[in-house]
């Protein structure tokens, strides 16, 4: 582990490689799973709030799942997560561009309808992190449904900690994100 601040980062976000390659995957970590994605108390809020700009976006069954269930869920570990259509598959803010999924959130950002990307969890994903009351730990998910991902990554020569800048600066900060890159300079 390496330590930056407050974040333990996990060396194989390190020495892995990673970059999605949705060409391949078609965005199946969207629609496969056992529950949607993690949350965070103030991203439920946030949900609730921007839902109706959203809705336009998402497909009928994802409304759905949403009006019956709500913007957010406790799934059956206890944590809340975003809803998903049918139960636990597919994630209701889910919609489909030529045959690729593509978050609705998402889009609505990208529009300029709201000024939320999306949930911290997915946008960091595979990284997941693990929150203690006085330090975060950072850990790569490794799941088969990535091996193209993997490949890409190992191809380009992308590192995990280097695909996931961007929102790895959006929840730690660009000076936070500087450390981590000198550290490991360091190794």
């Amino acid at each position: 582990m390496i330590e930056v601040g407050n974040v333990l980062v996990h060396e194989d976000l390190i020495t892995n490689d990673f970059v999605c390659n949705l060409t391949k995957c078609k965005g199946i970590c969207c629609v496969e799973g056992d529950a949607g994605a993690p949350l965070r108390q103030s991203e439920k809020a946030i949900l609730e709030e921007i839902y109706p700009k959203v809705k336009h976006l998402m497909t009928e069954k994802g409304i759905e799942a949403v009006e019956n269930y709500g913007t957010s869920v406790i799934d059956a570990d206890g944590d809340l997560t975003t809803t998903c259509v049918d139960g636990n598959k597919e994630c209701a803010y889910v919609t489909w561009e030529n045959g690729i999924t593509k978050c609705a959130i998402e889009k609505a950002y990208e529009l300029g309808e709201v000024d939320w990307k999306k949930p911290i969890s997915c946008h960091l994903y595979p990284i997941r992190t693990t929150h203690y009351p006085e330090f975060d730990v950072l850990h790569y998910d490794r799941w088969h449904i990535c091996h193209d991902a993997c490949t890409f990554g190992k191809e380009l020569k992308v590192p995990v900690y280097k695909f996931l800048k961007d929102p790895l600066i959006r929840e730690y900060g660009a000076e936070w994100y500087a450390e981590l890159e000198r550290s490991v300079d360091a190794i």
